[in-house]
């Protein structure tokens, strides 16, 4: 399937040597949740603003739905909406006008029935007369949400759509990407909640000082780079390891009570590993009284990558 969005050697080079993009290369598949993983600065946002036209690139090709954006914008970006991180927007409009005017803006004929849908589907009906600065926080990223959504785009960037946003209101928000996912809208997601990208997304991208360092299924991620983590409380402390134990990735904490295995490769080898070792402590004849397993989560393979600077093999 060709890719509905396409970049290649991407960069971005701000007054002064700032390197916000560095030769990205990146292929977004229709139909997919793409999760965009960086801390601040990272170029996420850059990234985002060079696709919807609001940041000129320094070099590099952007191709969205077969169109160079360099030369066709206008056809492309008309399938593209945003949901930026910050709430601008006119604050003393209507919801519903609000929405409306955005549907305008890209030369599409008014359709109520369609506002009130989207509207809806949001929980902002009951809202559409209220001016938007008499919402709560939550509710104004929803009509961002709406604004977006209101000349029924292909390609939909969230940049940081759950930001400031309560539990409660960040599982709607959830369940509202999960329903434009099942519309067939491609979905594009920066985040700081690493658990939405374990949740939602179907691949994974981290970004650092403007380099892409990683690109991956989420699972293939998990499995590849994923670890067993295991901290075993030893019945009497130990001054050294036996060779029978010292075959094993352990090491002993600070006092000798407790035995830290870390290895596996998130397949399910490590959770096989921590068995033997512990046949193998007891064949040795130590005793322990208790065992913490836990696996990886996506948050500790974005840490280890950002630690590290480079991609793994």
């Amino acid at each position: 399937m060709d890719p509905i969005l396409e970049l290649n050697g991407l960069s971005k080079v701000y007054r002064g040597g700032l390197k916000a993009l560095d030769n990205v290369d990146l292929s977004v598949r229709k139909g997919e949740i793409f999760a965009l993983l960086g801390p601040n600065g990272a170029g996420k946002t850059t990234l985002i603003g060079a696709v919807c036209g609001l940041v000129r690139p320094s070099s590099g090709t952007i191709h969205a739905f077969g169109h160079d954006l360099a030369t066709d914008w206008r056809k492309a970006r008309s399938r593209i909406g945003l949901v930026p991180q910050e709430l601008s927007t006119d604050m003393f409009e209507p919801v519903e006008h609000a929405v409306s005017y955005s549907r305008g803006l890209f030369g599409l004929a008014p359709d109520r029935q369609r506002i009130e849908e989207i509207l809806r589907s949001l929980s902002l009906w009951e809202k559409r007369g209220e001016r938007i600065m008499a919402l709560s926080g939550g509710m104004k990223r929803r009509v961002l949400i709406a604004k977006a959504l209101a000349h029924e785009p292909d390609l939909l960037f969230l940049d940081e759509p759950t930001a400031g946003v309560d539990v409660e209101l960040r599982k709607g928000m959830w369940a509202i990407i999960d329903k434009m996912r099942a519309r067939g809208v491609t979905i594009i997601l920066t985040t700081h909640y690493i658990e939405e990208a374990e949740m939602m997304a179907d691949r994974v991208g981290v970004i650092n000082r403007g380099k892409l360092l990683m690109v991956d299924e989420k699972d293939a991620m998990m499995a590849r780079l994923g670890r067993t983590e295991a901290h075993i409380t030893l019945a009497q402390p130990l001054a050294t390891l036996p060779p029978d134990i010292g075959r094993f990735p352990v090491e002993l904490e600070v006092g000798g009570t407790v035995l830290r295995y870390r290895g596996g490769d998130g397949t399910g080898k490590g959770k096989a590993e921590v068995a033997e070792l512990t046949k193998a402590l007891i064949g040795a004849g130590i005793d322990y009284v208790g065992i913490d397993t836990r696996e990886s989560s996506l948050e500790d393979i974005f840490v280890s990558l950002l630690g590290d600077g480079e991609v793994p093999q």
